[in-house]
């Protein structure tokens, strides 16, 4: 894959089938939104992907990224803003993006550090938000949602953050902590309280504070090409 710039002439309009529902995840109820048929036609992303040269630039995430294009993020706000305020009770006016980019999980489950191996999460703050748009058409699975089974938290916020990374230490070294592997379903330390499968087309939003993780089977093989590969746009939206 070649280098190229960020595309902000791309045409995308929403598909006239788009269909939403909001569902509550877990005991304490967060809500979670799902966008099927999000666009009219989502191949050219793909096409726009191969495009592109990726990148590792996370520590977290199990794989490579690159920009997703600009016409891509303000259909996302002017389509989404107004819901999404209201599904998650926003209290910002303005509805921002601090990242929209290609992704590309490539590393084998052997490969995984622990933090890649147990749910995460990725704000302590309420009115942040994550979304996950898949662009890939085989099973290579979507997003599941956990609770921490020692304490009890389904999110993490700035009062839960030390008890929690407090609780996962006292449990580091046991067998209880996944030697390898994705997660992808109950465990001794985890159960998983929702998840949304990944299909073609389908947009999800959910609160950055949740315990959440890619639903990855212990099957998959991990592929670069972006045609073939578990493709996605991640996400994160600030409300300001």
């Amino acid at each position: 894959m070649q280098g190229a710039t960020l595309k902000s002439d791309m045409h995308l309009s929403l598909n006239p089938y788009i269909s939403s529902k909001v569902y509550e995840l877990g005991e304490e109820r967060s809500p979670l939104l799902v966008v099927d048929n999000f666009l009219q036609d989502a191949e050219p992303l793909v096409e726009d992907a191969c495009q592109h040269r990726f990148v590792q630039n996370s520590p977290l995430y199990p794989g490579v990224r690159a920009p997703a294009p600009i016409s891509f993020q303000s259909l996302l706000l002017s389509s989404l803003g107004r819901q999404m305020k209201q599904v998650f009770d926003l209290k910002g006016s303005k509805l921002s993006l601090s990242l929209c980019q290609y992704s590309l999980v490539t590393m084998n489950a052997n490969q995984l550090t622990l933090l890649q191996r147990i749910p995460h999460f990725d704000s302590t703050q309420r009115d942040e938000l994550a979304a996950v748009f898949y662009l890939f058409k085989d099973d290579l699975g979507g997003t599941s949602f956990y609770r921490h089974n020692k304490t009890g938290y389904e999110y993490i916020d700035d009062e839960r953050r030390i008890p929690y990374f407090r609780s996962l230490e006292s449990e580091n070294g046991s067998d209880t902590i996944p030697e390898h592997g994705y997660i992808n379903g109950d465990t001794a330390l985890f159960t998983r309280i929702g998840e949304q499968k990944g299909i073609f087309n389908r947009l999800i939003v959910y609160r950055r504070q949740n315990l959440h993780s890619g639903s990855i089977s212990p099957n998959f093989v991990p592929n670069a090409d972006p045609r073939k590969g578990r493709l996605t746009i991640n996400i994160f939206i600030d409300c300001l």
